[in-house]
């Protein structure tokens, strides 16, 4: 098998966040889901916006913020997503090209436009994210690059993207790709509502031995196997899959492997600004650190230090410099 030249290539949803703070109220008011995932349509998308107060773009989607956390790290990364063409499809295929990521998903002609997630922030940084998906959904098999996911040392899905139908064929066919060169696939649950529409999937996936590595927060893991104990949970999948790996907010971050359980504490922050991103930076951390070829407790140190970074100011994308930052917390 050759030396991979990538050493992350992943599969989401190609999205621009817009992004505004707001108070506990308006959530009630706009009948939002707090601090959750909502799909919403063209009509709703446009009414959301315009209760919003001033507000922030900034490319997002939950594996291409992983990408922009490991690109920052220092690994080699590339992107395959759908974007219209469109001035939301330039601002994000620019801002993904400028972290040092390979994108070259040709953007989609017509409608639907690029896809957007309206997020609102409460005062305790909770976020409340509202997705109109657009192009994002029609990413068809023909589009993925398998020379370049037989290239790549893990392959890295997105759950987000296994809602639509065109994607999911999509990413069904690059699980094939990576694992016939014998490469890694990992899989982010994303969700629980997810879970909630295509947890059968994910089991049977995790019966065949096609992901290497699970991530997961404990609400996605409680909804995957059917146990709100946390401990109960991770029996149930620590002998599935080679890797699992499961966050827990302000009470750190566990890994199953090898038939032995790794855990960490949440990193101090000073203050809890915005969520959005947590999830997406600890696996950019944790990824980036396993690829180099760290220890599994060092793996999760740096994906919780990635995480505590991003949770510190607005937006999912990091604006410390992380290699500074873990190398300095690592001492």
């Amino acid at each position: 098998m050759s030396k991979p030249s990538t050493q992350v290539i992943a599969i989401g949803n190609a999205i621009v966040d817009v992004m505004a703070p707001c108070e506990d109220g308006l959530i009630e008011r706009l009948g939002l889901v707090r601090g959750g995932m909502t799909l919403v349509d063209t009509a709703r998308a446009h009414e959301l916006y315009d209760a919003m107060g001033p507000a922030r773009e900034i490319s997002g989607g939950s594996a291409a913020n992983t990408l922009a956390g490991l690109a920052a790290l220092g690994s080699k990364c590339a992107f395959i997503g759908q974007v219209a063409d469109d001035q939301l499809g330039e601002v994000f295929a620019h801002d993904i090209r400028a972290g040092g990521i390979a994108f070259d998903t040709p953007a989609r002609a017509g409608d639907p436009p690029t896809a957007r997630c309206l997020i609102f922030v409460t005062p305790d940084g909770q976020r409340t994210m509202n997705t109109y998906l657009g192009a994002s959904q029609f990413l068809p098999p023909a589009a993925l690059d398998e020379a370049a996911i037989a290239d790549a040392e893990i392959l890295y899905l997105e759950g987000y993207l296994w809602d639509p139908e065109e994607p999911r064929a999509a990413m069904r066919r690059a699980i094939a790709a990576a694992r016939n060169n014998g490469r890694k696939v990992a899989f982010t649950l994303s969700d629980a509502f997810v879970i909630e529409r295509h947890g059968d999937d994910f089991r049977a996936m995790i019966a065949a031995g096609e992901i290497d590595i699970l991530f997961a927060n404990h609400v996605e893991l409680a909804s995957l196997t059917g146990h709100d104990d946390f401990h109960a949970g991770i029996d149930v999948l620590k002998d599935k899959v080679p890797m699992l790996v499961v966050t827990r907010s302000e009470q750190g971050a566990v890994a199953a492997t090898g038939g032995q359980l790794f855990e960490v504490p949440a990193e101090p922050v000073e203050r809890v600004v915005d969520t959005t991103g947590a999830g997406d930076l600890f696996a950019a951390g944790f990824l980036h650190a396993l690829v180099s070829d760290r220890p599994v407790a060092e793996c999760l140190r740096i994906g919780a230090i990635c995480a505590a970074e991003v949770i510190s100011h607005f937006g999912a994308r990091p604006e410390a410099n992380l290699r500074e930052l873990v190398s300095a917390r690592l001492g």
